[in-house]
């Protein structure tokens, strides 16, 4: 990724995180709905591992070398590279997860085929995203030219990412939402479904 911004603003992505806490706490209990911790995982798009950390999840990959290094400091195994390309075998997680990170990937369905190569039979995949139809999602495409870390993102809706996790031979098996008020200042309970929430969590799993 040319000028990656999280290459160039990676202590203001971990602020954000500090700063928002409301909404990171939420955003983790939606996750902690489908991510089976006790089993063999991989984030793809780990960035500083912020997320894995929390989630159990020791294995990532990311294409900034900035942020590998906080991923590193939190004692995750992590690797230089890009999803379209994943540099491990066939079968060797038990599941595969994208966090946020699938809006910032130039080809998403390659992205997904990789992902269900390198996830055992019967695996899961699991892809947490900003709804773009959601009042987040509105507000980040409005704002979308200006900003750090979203100018050359590509927001997608849950139909969308649907029919990506199913052209790649996943079936998908649960949904959850979360950030169903952003005035709120309280960590919300996770939701089933979407419709109401900006973030959606997705599982699907390995024909």
């Amino acid at each position: 990724m040319e000028n990656n911004p999280f290459e160039i603003f990676t202590a203001e992505y971990e602020s954000w995180f500090k700063e928002n806490n409301n909404f990171f706490q939420s955003e983790l209990l939606a996750l902690k709905q489908v991510v089976p911790t006790e089993k063999k995982g991989i984030e793809i798009g780990i960035g500083s591992g912020i997320f894995a950390e929390k989630l159990n999840i020791k294995f990532g990959i990311d294409p900034s070398e900035n942020m590998l290094k906080l991923a590193r400091q939190r004692n995750l195994t992590v690797d230089y590279g890009f999803a379209e390309n994943l540099p491990y075998p066939d079968n060797s997680f038990d599941f595969s997860v994208f966090i946020t990170s699938i809006c910032f990937i130039s080809n998403p369905s390659k992205a997904l085929q990789e992902a269900h190569r390198v996830i055992k039979q019967n695996g899961e995949l699991i892809i947490a995203f900003i709804d773009k139809e959601s009042s987040l999602g509105q507000i980040l495409t409005a704002e979308k030219k200006d900003s750090k870390f979203y100018s050359t993102a590509n927001f997608y809706s849950v139909k969308e990412i649907i029919s990506f996790i199913e052209s790649c031979n996943f079936a998908v098996s649960e949904i959850f939402q979360t950030l169903t008020d952003l005035k709120k200042t309280e960590i919300e309970q996770p939701l089933k479904g979407f419709g109401k929430g900006s973030f959606v969590v997705i599982k699907g799993n390995k024909k």
